[in-house]
């Protein structure tokens, strides 16, 4: 997958794609129904299929203040994109001289000279340009051919990023992989920590959970994927996700304890899924009450991990 950052500089070799269009925050089975449809296009007019996306979120430019909601940063949704078979993706910079283009400038600059698109597909609930006015028809207008795709549900209702975070904050990563179609992931470079899970027998890879909506905290089942390094590989482990209450009050981050490993993997990429919630975060008394919880956890971990089915 070629990945395009500077939509006014993309050589005329990688234009001409039949596209999807959204935030795809997530890239939950509702986007992958929309997907799916760009790749049908795709194929009937044996061109690229790519996605169009925006970075920074738009909602993160429009209300910079609010709690974060991401559910992926970019590089962990340029991940799942690659594994849907994409053949360019698009990150269009979202600021205000983007958020200014009308909805007409917006296909003329972006989709037509910047990107050359043969077809496009969006949501029935696609807006776009300055203000929101840019509709379905408008995209109609325009000189290629447009698919809309309806809204997907199940039982319970629409697929939607808002109902995975919901998901996730009650402590369900099951439902929220209901409907994301995998396992829910958190993405970043190991960094260093204060070392006290090394002193307490429990070594730990610790990433940043910055600008990205937080899961309930506790300790979690997990699948860690380390992608870069000597160590690169599958291991299933058990994470503390949280402020570590026992030593104070902490900035939030992600702490996965990969089972059976050794290795120095500081700056490694390293990708956490989220299994299961295995019980709420705990201020301990003393080390020893801590360490035999921690015990007691891992045992838990690795019985849930033994039994789980197979998840991207």
């Amino acid at each position: 997958m070629k990945r395009h950052q500077n939509f006014a500089a993309i050589p005329t070799v990688d234009k001409g794609a039949a596209v999807a269009i959204g935030n795809f925050d997530g890239v939950h089975l509702g986007h992958q129904s929309v997907i799916a449809l760009a790749r049908a296009a795709a194929v009937e007019r044996q061109a690229p299929l790519g996605i169009v996306t925006f970075e920074p979120h738009p909602r993160s430019f429009f209300a910079s203040d609010a709690p974060p909601f991401r559910l992926m940063n970019a590089n962990a949704k340029a991940t799942r994109l690659e594994k849907l078979g994409i053949d360019h993706l698009y990150e269009i910079p979202f600021n205000a001289e983007l958020a200014g283009l009308t909805a007409d400038e917006f296909i003329e600059q972006v989709l037509v000279w910047g990107l050359g698109v043969r077809h496009v597909v969006v949501g029935a609930d696609f807006k776009f340009g300055k203000g929101r006015a840019g509709s379905i028809e408008t995209l109609q207008a325009a000189d290629f051919g447009v698919t809309v795709a309806p809204l997907v549900s199940d039982g319970n209702g629409d697929y939607s990023s808002t109902a995975i975070r919901e998901a996730l904050s009650d402590g369900n990563p099951r439902d929220a992989a209901k409907i994301l179609g995998h396992w829910h992931r958190i993405e970043g470079t190991v960094e260093k920590g204060d070392q006290r899970g090394r002193d307490l027998g429990y070594p730990t890879a610790n990433i940043s959970m910055d600008d990205l909506h937080q899961p309930k905290y506790g300790v979690y089942a997990v699948i860690v994927d380390i992608k870069t390094g000597a160590h690169a590989g599958r291991y299933h482990a058990a994470a503390s996700m949280g402020v570590r209450p026992t030593f104070g009050v902490n900035h939030p981050n992600l702490e996965s304890f990969l089972f059976d490993f050794e290795g120095d993997i500081y700056g490694a990429e390293i990708s956490v899924a989220l299994v299961d919630y295995i019980r709420p975060e705990e201020k301990f008394d003393d080390l020893d009450a801590l360490i035999k919880q921690m015990d007691d956890d891992c045992k838990n971990a690795r019985e849930i991990l033994e039994r789980v089915a197979p998840h991207v």
